[in-house]
């Protein structure tokens, strides 16, 4: 049913007033109140699992009649074990370290001035995503626990899913005492209700766009307000010639199909020329159903692969299918890299530590793993519940962003008296 024609922006400015008012009281809140809200919400998800598997089937039936990419549909279907760990992640998020009051630094002047700088939450925080409805729970939880409050804005594609999740959540918190408000859920698919988050100056604080790169590109050229965000996961794994095959063969194959359709997915594979089971390694990536597009020297080794074009080697693929290219030993890993990475996440396998530490040192991404699979780029194995987002920029975040990412910081500054000459 399409939307009754509505005031976005009064709307989002609605929203906005009420999300401050109920931030300021989260804000306050113990860490103990907090984190018994959440589990609240977990719980309350938990129960809710048939009310949201059934407005999930209605999402799934109105994609694949829409002709969704089968990435993006894999990105939305729930089911109950994807439902369990949605309510896990948002019961891990309450057992988290409150960052919220914690000491950053401390230093005292020669005049006698202590100065201490200590996480504050940074306010109201607009979530604009797509596709995953497990970012309705998670997004809400870290933000509620990190004393925000959140407006959230999920695609049109999983608005039944999203709203079923979300009724559920603030049921939680409701029964443990936080306004309903602290995590509010846009009510609109209307597309100009992106646009008033994006102009809403002093309503929200900061905006994380999580989504294609379309969806991206319009939040930061349109924002009035500050973005976290990230473009393409071009993620590498670079198999150098120190390589044990076993592990080589593992990543490479974990990396790429574990789950084609997440952010942290391998798409380009790079070997080192003196690697000496390049062609059994690509041979293994072809035999589990993936399309393999490769360079000449990897097209020389293994016939049947597709001739990789330019463009191939700058393209998200979130499907199986993986470029393929051979490399001069770690420097032209890490030139290829510099040329065509999108400073998400990159992987070396080496059992030289030499050559693996110049490659951790020298790749500028948020994320560098070495004999790991790229896969591990997520807020929940990196120990920190969910996560937000992954950020590429290098300004305030970077990585997945969790509680310390969403927060800031203030000065307080105690004295005995002093005044400046």
């Amino acid at each position: 049913m399409a939307d009754v024609e509505i005031d976005s922006t009064g709307l989002i400015a609605d929203m906005g007033k009420r999300a401050r008012a109920a931030a300021r009281l989260v804000a306050g809140m113990s860490s103990a109140a907090k984190s018994r809200a959440l589990e609240a919400a977990a719980e309350a998800i938990r129960e809710a699992a048939p009310d949201i598997m059934a407005a999930n089937a209605a999402d799934m039936a109105r994609a694949e009649a829409s002709g969704l990419s089968s990435a993006m549909l894999d990105r939305l279907r729930l089911d109950a074990k994807r439902i369990e760990a949605m309510a896990t992640g948002v019961a891990t998020v309450a057992l988290l370290r409150d960052p919220v009051g914690q000491l950053i630094d401390e230093n005292r002047r020669p005049n006698g001035l202590v100065l201490r700088r200590i996480r504050v939450p940074i306010g109201v925080i607009g979530i604009i995503y797509e596709s995953r409805p497990n970012v309705t729970a998670d997004a809400a939880a870290l933000c509620v626990k990190s004393g925000n409050a959140v407006i959230l804005r999920g695609g049109s594609e999983a608005i039944e899913s999203n709203r079923a999740i979300h009724a559920a959540f603030v049921a939680g918190l409701e029964q443990e005492g936080l306004p309903r408000d602290a995590a509010q859920l846009v009510p609109t698919t209307d597309r100009a209700a992106v646009g008033a988050m994006l102009g809403a100056e002093g309503a929200i604080d900061l905006v994380v766009p999580r989504g294609g790169k379309s969806l991206v590109a319009r939040v930061q050229a349109e924002a009035r307000v500050p973005v976290l965000a990230h473009l393409d996961g071009i993620n590498h794994v670079y198999v150098d010639a120190s390589a044990d095959p076993t592990m080589a063969e593992a990543i490479t194959v974990n990396a790429k199909m574990r789950r084609t359709g997440i952010c942290g997915a391998m798409e380009t594979l790079l070997i080192d020329r003196n690697y000496p089971q390049a062609g059994e390694l690509v041979s293994a990536l072809v035999g589990t159903s993936c399309e393999v597009r490769g360079d000449d020297g990897v097209r020389a080794l293994v016939p049947g692969v597709l001739p990789a074009s330019d463009a191939d080697w700058d393209t998200e693929y979130l499907e199986a299918i993986a470029s393929v290219a051979m490399v001069d030993g770690v420097e032209g890993a890490m030139a290829h890299i510099a040329a065509h990475g999108s400073h998400h996440t990159d992987a070396i396998v080496a059992s030289d530590e030499g050559v693996a530490e110049r490659f951790l040192a020298g790749v500028d991404s948020a994320i560098v793993l070495w004999n790991a699979s790229t896969q591990f780029a997520d807020g929940g194995e990196f120990g920190l519940g969910a996560e937000i987002g992954i950020a590429t920029g290098r300004l305030h975040a970077r990585g997945p962003v969790a509680l310390e990412g969403l927060t800031t910081y203030k000065w307080i500054v105690r004295g005995t008296g002093q005044i400046r000459p």
